[in-house]
């Protein structure tokens, strides 16, 4: 894995796009609604390969593993708990092979939906969950890791300590919010990125917000309370739902790009798209950063 001097290195020398959604493409070729999507991609492993491919054609450099849920809590469900740390490192396995000249993420996320992630007295399953995760995605190969999605601190903490018990490397920090910006647990967002900079956090910043011209705005505002790479991954504008209870995003690639590029300016340095967004966003941000 990268040290945090070296992912940052990379960043001072030009490493600037992320990648852009995973689940909302996959459901868009087959995946059904649901379904534990670790699982279905090692059983159809081909939609990813593809996806990964054309992003890192668009000018992604930092792929995320499809390991977004692949902790043991959740991974339970199907069954799959005691295979945690193998289909972790199945996964960055598989991204590698679909692009190798990428950096791979190891991907985590809230617990929120398996128990009380913000409850002090659930640190050590959080922690625990965590660790099994990450050495997983450790024997993979990852380049990085990173939470992503997160909602509340404690997340970001049992991350941040699971990485320093398994001797983990470069780990960044992302956060998705309410529409005044402050954390789920009600937070400020600044001050807890400062925190993370603080304990050792290589990047930081949002994901899975609305591109809009808050976006912006946000950008500016927790740039100014750190130094270290800021992270912005919006979705592609507000959803609407569909009659099959699915969400669908009709911001365009140009409008995405014009709003990230305000957020460029405003000091955004790692750059990309989450829900909604195709590796058309992400060429479009290739053009932008060129």
């Amino acid at each position: 894995m990268l040290t945090r001097e070296e992912f940052q290195e990379k960043v001072r020398n030009g490493l600037r796009l992320l990648d852009g959604a995973t689940g909302s493409n996959l459901r868009a070729v087959g995946m059904p609604k649901g379904c534990c999507t670790e699982q279905w991609v090692l059983e159809n492993p081909e939609p990813l390969l593809a996806l990964q491919r054309g992003y890192a054609q668009a000018g992604s450099q930092i792929l995320y593993a499809p390991t977004f849920q692949a902790q043991p809590i959740a991974l339970k469900a199907v069954g799959l708990e005691a295979q945690t740390e193998s289909v972790n490192a199945r996964l960055v396995e598989l991204s590698r092979r679909a692009a190798p000249d990428c950096l791979i993420a190891g991907d985590l996320t809230t617990l929120a939906t398996f128990c009380d992630s913000w409850d002090p007295n659930c640190f050590e399953l959080l922690v625990e969950n965590y660790c099994r995760q990450i050495r997983g995605l450790m024997d993979g190969g990852c380049d990085l890791l990173v939470g992503e999605t997160l909602l509340y601190p404690q997340e970001a903490e049992a991350i941040l300590t699971a990485a320093e018990l398994e001797g983990a490397g470069a780990a960044m920090y992302s956060f998705t919010m309410q529409s005044d910006g402050s954390l789920f647990s009600g937070a400020e967002v600044g001050p807890v990125l400062r925190e993370l900079e603080q304990a050792g956090a290589a990047a930081v910043g949002f994901n899975c917000v609305a591109a809009d011209m808050m976006t912006p705005y946000l950008v500016s505002k927790l740039r100014r309370y750190v130094k270290i790479p800021l992270i912005c991954k919006p979705n592609a504008g507000m959803p609407t739902i569909n009659a099959a209870g699915i969400a669908e995003y009709t911001q365009t690639p140009e409008e995405f790009q014009d709003i990230m590029a305000q957020c460029d300016a405003n000091g955004a340095q790692l750059l990309g798209g989450c829900c909604g967004t195709t590796p058309d966003f992400i060429a479009r941000l290739r053009d932008l950063v060129k």
